[in-house]
């Protein structure tokens, strides 16, 4: 009896270890599945409804600061790091030059307005010759008239008559020249004040651009920001359009993140869109918008774009950049560099928008009123001058 005890007791003893091996798969086997389902609910639910990269990083307005005029550098008043506003003068020339060649244009007007009094003064002189040579030539032809009688009876001989009409012939040709130099010099002055002559208008706007230049000896800054880059160095001699410094407005940034072109399906612009950078990390959540898609891809615009008419081709999975306008009030709180990485992530659940940017419309993107000079100040120190060389 014993023995048989034994033997189903050993017998049952691999069915149960069976029995839970069994449950135990079937508990690990259900989990996967279950897991399975949920990771198929969660990608239909959520993933396949927004497209990820980590290949974005921040941009930004780059503003480069050169100078309008030639000169040497007297005054540097801001370095790198330092935050600028716009309208503050950082870099200041040499002025003498300037303030030279405006002194000279000064003096240049007055002459001119003297020149042109003398002008138009000359007009009435000349029509006073004109009135002088009539009269001569009237004097000549009473005399020739009294002599013809005379003549035919003998009375004087025909010499003093020959005379008499070659002084009427000349006072005519004196008449006549005296009348195409008045017609000259009226053609000159005709139909226009002095205070609008061409010429003067030419030295009065000869006068604002001397002005101008002495004003431009300061390089304002266009935009406020914070200096990134500085080239100029005290003593350099600078000419217009060379690079001084680079001043980044960090109010107007951006973020630039480069989707696969497989990516791009679902992608629209107006869509929502969550930023994460590597500065905050996930504590950190920017919100914005799909502002819009670039052109093309990166490598067309690159320096040497790609040549793939070529035997050896390889494939490569290309990125176009789209453009995802952040908050300004997270901005504030939460500023950025240009260059910073990011991770982007872009709801596509609703795609009813366009997938290109509308047309543009007529309003001006960025502006600047600091780089405005009063000229009003110039054209009152050119009209004192005018109206001081044309005081009697």
């Amino acid at each position: 009896m014993s023995n048989d005890n034994n033997t189903n007791t050993a017998s049952d003893t691999p069915i149960e270890g069976n029995n839970k091996r069994k449950k135990v798969l079937l508990g690990i086997t259900a989990l996967f599945v279950l897991a399975g389902i949920g990771w198929a609910g969660y990608y239909k639910l959520v993933l396949s409804k927004e497209e990820q990269t980590d290949n974005a990083y921040v941009g930004g307005n780059l503003v480069t600061l050169s100078s309008q005029v030639t000169g040497n550098v007297n005054e540097i008043r801001a370095d790198e790091t330092q935050m600028v506003q716009a309208g503050a003068p950082l870099i200041t020339l040499d002025g003498i030059d300037a303030d030279l060649a405006l002194s000279q244009a000064q003096a240049r007007l007055g002459n001119v307005v003297r020149q042109e009094r003398e002008r138009y003064t000359g007009v009435a002189q000349y029509d006073a010759v004109v009135e002088q040579r009539r009269l001569a030539l009237a004097t000549a032809q009473g005399n020739l008239a009294r002599r013809a009688p005379l003549a035919a009876d003998h009375t004087i001989s025909g010499e003093d008559l020959a005379h008499a009409k070659q002084a009427v012939d000349d006072a005519r040709a004196a008449l006549t020249v005296a009348q195409r130099q008045a017609d000259s010099m009226r053609a000159g002055v005709a139909g226009v004040l002095l205070a609008s002559h061409p010429a003067v208008l030419s030295a009065k706007d000869d006068l604002v651009q001397a002005w101008l230049s002495v004003r431009r000896n300061a390089v304002i800054a266009p935009v406020s920001g914070y200096v990134a880059k500085r080239n100029v160095q005290l003593g350099s001699h600078v000419t217009p359009g060379t690079p001084l410094m680079s001043i980044v407005p960090l109010d107007q940034l951006w973020v630039d993140a480069n989707f696969k072109e497989s990516e791009l399906r679902n992608i629209r612009v107006g869509q929502a869109a969550t930023i994460e950078t590597d500065l905050y990390g996930s504590k950190v959540v920017y919100h914005g918008k799909v502002q819009g898609m670039s052109a093309g891809t990166g490598s067309a615009f690159s320096l040497l774009p790609a040549q793939n008419a070529t035997g050896n081709w390889i494939k490569v999975v290309q990125r176009v950049p789209v453009r995802i306008a952040l908050d300004p009030q997270e901005l504030a709180a939460h500023p950025l560099r240009i260059g910073l990485s990011t991770t982007v992530t872009v709801d596509t659940s609703h795609g009813e928008g366009a997938t290109l940017d509308q047309p543009m419309v007529a309003s001006t993107v960025y502006s600047t009123k600091a780089l405005s000079q009063p000229v009003d100040e110039a054209v009152k120190m050119a009209d004192n001058i005018i109206a001081q060389n044309l005081a009697h």
